[in-house]
């Protein structure tokens, strides 16, 4: 069996810069193992693959430990492929995915992704280890949907988190951390350690829960964010009811073959 992947940095402008994904487009299913094996393999955040579906797609997504639920970066790299090296011909295209739909529209260099809107609802128990594992800062709330969110005082508590990874893989769900923005309207982190990867360069599916979280603090729909990872990351970000809009570029890094 020959698979062509792809490697692309989405989220980004240039090399070396985003969140890089790796993207494996599929005529058929493969044995779920399989594709955990070439997720571990190829040792990034997010390996995505995907099936033809009519004029749409299937699409899933393994971290090099597990399948996950929903994945912007990925999913903003397939769509990246399909545009430019699959000669798929419209503007945009409809991924469905164990989250639902997942639509990507194409506007020049921009790709806009639309997905579904989780606003966290303020919690008062969580596990110790939580604020412990990022070093018992000074938070505003503790919050909590697919993630615990934890909003800390400002961009440079953000910046200078230094979480104990051990200990956090106590807690029973990923961690985003977020403050306002000092040159953007929010920023963030995010840390997986449960799911093999201890911090996320850029998270799409993590604005699915920080944008209706900002949008309702802020009073505004349109937003811009910016994750503070070594690599960083520019979203764009849209509020719409039930739905959000998270955009960025993509850089396409490398193409192979793989043999098994």
């Amino acid at each position: 069996m020959k698979l062509t992947i792809y490697q692309i940095d989405s989220f980004a402008d240039k090399l070396f810069a985003g969140n890089p994904a790796a993207v494996i487009p599929l005529d058929k299913w493969i044995d779920d193992s399989l594709m955990q094996q070439l997720a571990m393999e190829n040792n990034l955040a997010e390996t995505a693959f995907f099936v033809p579906k009519g004029n749409d797609f299937e699409i899933r997504w393994f971290t090099p430990a597990l399948e996950i639920n929903l994945c912007g970066h990925a999913t903003l790299a397939s769509a990246f492929v399909l545009f430019n090296f699959l000669e798929y011909k419209s503007n945009t295209v409809t991924f469905h995915s164990k989250s639902g739909p997942l639509v990507v529209t194409r506007n020049g260099d921009l790709l806009n992704m639309d997905f579904p809107s989780w606003k966290p609802e303020l919690i008062t128990e969580y596990p110790s280890e939580l604020l412990a594992s990022l070093g018992n800062p000074e938070i505003t709330g503790v919050y909590s949907n697919r993630e615990y969110l934890v909003e800390l005082m400002n961009e440079q508590e953000v910046r200078r988190c230094t979480p104990d990874f051990s200990l956090m893989k106590k807690v029973d769900k990923m961690v985003i951390i977020t403050a306002p923005g000092k040159e953007v309207d929010f920023v963030s982190r995010f840390f997986a350690p449960t799911a093999g990867i201890d911090e996320d360069p850029v998270t799409g599916s993590a604005h699915s829960q920080l944008i209706p979280f900002w949008s309702n603090k802020l009073g505004k729909d349109i937003m811009q964010a910016k994750q503070l990872s070594k690599r960083g990351g520019d979203i764009y970000c849209e509020q719409k009811g039930e739905r959000v809009i998270m955009g960025g570029q993509c850089v396409f890094y490398m193409k192979g073959e793989i043999e098994i």
